[in-house]
């Protein structure tokens, strides 16, 4: 094992790896070296981030951790670490059941573990170690989330929502753009609740426009968005602004106003069906990207008929769907049946997501023919791997360009015609 070596391990979510990156910096200024998501840990301290969100992430996260119990037990490591969502949301539990972890820390008092070390941590949120590649970047603008929906255990593990100060927000920005980056994934639990806590009123647009005009800033991409109260002036924004992509991640869930309701999603279908008629008639080509769930308890079979006919209606450009939760401590988990049996919810969930491959097979085959600027992520074999502005990272399809066509550098943009595609990617050529 390496003396004064962390090696810290990201379960979950992007928001975690924001989390994940500023604590490596903070281990880097007190002189450890640190590395992430190793294939061969071997540090003598582990930190594993840990995601609670469903039963499914959860079990990933105690997995991981159990492992690298038996590694100190059998002397491989020293010291052994918890921090994020499930340590948040099952602390007690955890100390109890996994007695071999030093030491759990929740989502937001991470910096402990600088103390635990004998360090002292720093008061800078906003330098950070990276560990996308180093042209893109996530920008967590806030934690937690006010919406009270059913089925969810976010608000759970991050509280209420908490706006991070515009200034800060925008200084991080300009440090990383001294960095290199050129593209934000803007992140949040809620993005459009933005600024209310602390200005009094929706201040995303605002934001975004003030990020748009920073130098630098070639890409801006927005994910998780809510659908009721969606502040209209970032439609204005997304059109005046070329940096701000024209691509929305907006989770719906499901569009049925039985089960909205039972969600306590606080929208109706109409409402919902407006919106997306709004965003394609306000930002023409805009990219919508959506999740929807499958088997929340009450789910009837009219309910899913409704689903399905509205993922025919939307023709979403990309699309997640999963099957209910029934998660501890939210309200469905205390006041309703799970009731949907496991084998109608993956059948429900198989048959929505064979509708949307559909939809994304032929919304792939309009972009034969057309060019698009692309940024470049990798090579990988005989091919070079980009996006465009309708993807966004580790999600979403991806653009291949033939490196027999001539080198391509990472990081940088190019014109791009696509000659080709299947369900999952397109194929396409350089303009020279």
């Amino acid at each position: 094992m390496k003396k004064n070596h962390v090696d810290v391990i990201t379960l979950g979510c992007s928001k975690n790896l924001v989390d994940s990156e500023k604590l490596m910096h903070q281990l880097q200024a007190q002189g450890y070296t640190v590395a992430h998501d190793s294939t061969r840990p071997q540090g003598e301290i582990i930190v594993i981030n840990t995601c609670g969100f469903i039963g499914d992430a959860q079990e990933e996260s105690i997995n991981m951790i159990l492992e690298f119990c038996q590694a100190k037990t059998a002397g491989k490591i020293n010291k052994l670490y918890v921090m994020g969502c499930l340590s948040e949301r099952f602390l007690e539990e955890l100390k109890v059941e996994l007695p071999e972890v030093d030491r759990f820390f929740g989502k937001f008092d991470w910096k402990e573990l600088l103390a635990d070390l004998g360090k002292a941590p720093s008061d800078d949120n906003i330098t950070r170690v990276q560990t996308t590649p180093s042209h893109y970047a996530y920008l967590k603008i806030s934690e937690g989330c006010d919406r009270d929906c059913a089925y969810c255990a976010i608000p759970i593990s991050t509280g209420k929502h908490k706006s991070r100060p515009m200034e800060e927000i925008l200084d991080e920005v300009r440090y990383l753009v001294s960095e290199g980056v050129k593209e934000f994934q803007v992140i949040a639990q809620e993005l459009t609740y933005y600024g209310v806590d602390l200005y009094g009123t929706q201040k995303l647009p605002e934001l975004i426009e003030q990020m748009a005009d920073i130098p630098g800033v070639e890409w801006i991409r927005l994910h998780y968005a809510y659908p009721l109260h969606f502040p209209n002036d970032l439609f204005r924004v997304m059109r005046e602004k070329k940096n701000v992509c024209k691509y929305m991640d907006i989770a719906l869930q499901h569009i049925s106003d039985n089960v909205l309701s039972r969600m306590h999603r606080h929208v109706t279908k109409q409402e919902t069906m407006e919106l997306i008629e709004n965003f394609r008639k306000e930002v023409p080509g805009i990219c919508l990207r959506t999740t929807l769930m499958v088997g929340f308890p009450g789910e009837t079979e009219q309910d899913f008929e409704e689903l399905k006919e509205f993922v025919r209606w939307a023709r979403f450009d990309r699309m997640g769907a999963f099957a209910y939760s029934h998660e501890t401590g939210t309200y469905s988990g205390i006041n309703y049946e799970d009731n949907v049996p496991e084998k109608i919810k993956q059948k429900r969930l198989d048959v929505l997501m064979d509708i949307q491959q559909g939809i994304s097979a032929e919304l792939s085959e309009e972009k034969v023919g057309k060019i698009f600027k692309v940024i470049i992520d990798r090579r990988e074999g005989d091919y070079y791997v980009g996006r465009t502005e309708c993807d966004s990272p580790e999600v979403d399809p991806e653009v291949l360009i033939p490196v027999s066509e001539g080198r391509l550098l990472k990081g940088h943009f190019y014109d791009i015609k696509i000659v080709s595609a299947d369900v999952f990617d397109l194929y396409g050529t350089r303009i020279k």
